[in-house]
């Protein structure tokens, strides 16, 4: 008679914050937390995915949220790989579906998806037996920029029950979907503030607030300005950059005592935000780049693993 064995548990992806629940935010910042004490020793290099293979899929430009997944998989002794676009069979006409096979006969643990189009990485987790974590598809989720910004919220302000105002260009913006459903699951308020063309009417759907008046977000603890993504914008959606900068950048005026201000990066100096604001000790910018090595090293292990690793006791998560 046959042995029976117990069927092989689930593979585990990270493609959207809608695929978490609160317990899991918690657990992958708590995560995150114990592996930023290793950021102290002199050996930062930990054996803890020491076989594993990770290989980072890119068909966008990209200097932080590539670096530091890098950076995160070697700090964990996996073995990677870097695949850009630019200079590989994708400029050769290869789609999606056969480039995603390709590297499925490497047999990787995990491969890391950016791509312009949404629905990217979840295509690849169907092609493959990898895990799959979503590095930005279209402007649709961002789900690791997310929980990095949870983080650096958590560490700057010792708590998550937020008011956090995100201005700018929401329209185009896969980071602040990812962001709202994030602050929604661990008891957060958002409010979106910009011009009607680029925060439409709909939106509060997502269960935040809208706004068109800076004014708005005085009464802020987080101010999360956008990016301006020009790259993305085929007709004009605001009458000229100077315009919106006098209507809606971040000057220090805007900004009162004990707020701080973030930006998913690469900042746009002197249109969504003042070199004044960017560079004040309110800004949380270079945290956030910090917080991005130690997230992602955490989502990484807990992909690839059933148990969360020993962590902290939680402060401050509402």
């Amino acid at each position: 008679m046959a042995e029976l064995r117990a069927p092989a548990p689930p593979r585990r992806h990270l493609l959207s914050i809608a695929d978490l629940d609160r317990g899991d935010v918690e657990r992958l910042l708590d995560t995150g937390r114990s592996l930023a004490a290793s950021l102290d020793r002199e050996m930062k290099k930990l054996p803890t995915l020491r076989g594993r293979t990770v290989v980072n899929l890119f068909y966008e430009s990209s200097t932080r949220t590539l670096a530091s997944f890098e950076l995160a998989a070697k700090r964990l002794s996996a073995d990677t790989m870097s695949l850009r676009a630019a200079g590989s069979s994708v400029d050769k006409g290869e789609s999606l579906k056969d480039t995603a096979l390709t590297l499925a006969a490497y047999e990787p643990d995990v491969i890391v998806v950016r791509h312009p189009s949404i629905g990217a990485p979840q295509l690849v987790a169907r092609l493959t037996d990898a895990h799959v974590v979503n590095a930005g598809d279209g402007k649709h989720q961002h789900p690791t920029q997310a929980l990095l910004d949870l983080y650096t919220m958590l560490d700057a302000l010792g708590r998550l029950d937020l008011r956090v105002a995100i201005v700018g260009d929401v329209l185009h913006s896969r980071v602040a979907r990812s962001l709202l459903q994030a602050l929604q699951l661990v008891g957060g308020e958002s409010v979106l503030v910009g011009p009607p063309t680029l925060v439409p009417r709909g939106l509060e759907a997502l269960g935040c607030e809208l706004s068109h008046d800076i004014r708005t977000i005085e009464d802020a603890d987080v101010i999360y300005v956008l990016r301006m993504q020009r790259e993305r914008m085929g007709e004009a959606f605001v009458p000229s950059l100077r315009e919106y900068t006098a209507l809606y950048g971040i000057t220090p005026a805007r900004v009162r005592e004990g707020q701080v201000v973030m930006h998913p990066g690469p900042m746009n100096r002197g249109v969504e935000i003042d070199p004044r604001v960017a560079d004040s000790a309110a800004a949380l910018v270079t945290d956030q780049v910090r917080a991005g090595l130690v997230v992602r090293m955490a989502v990484l292990y807990d992909v690839l693993t059933v148990a969360p690793v020993e962590a902290p006791e939680r402060v401050g998560v509402a």
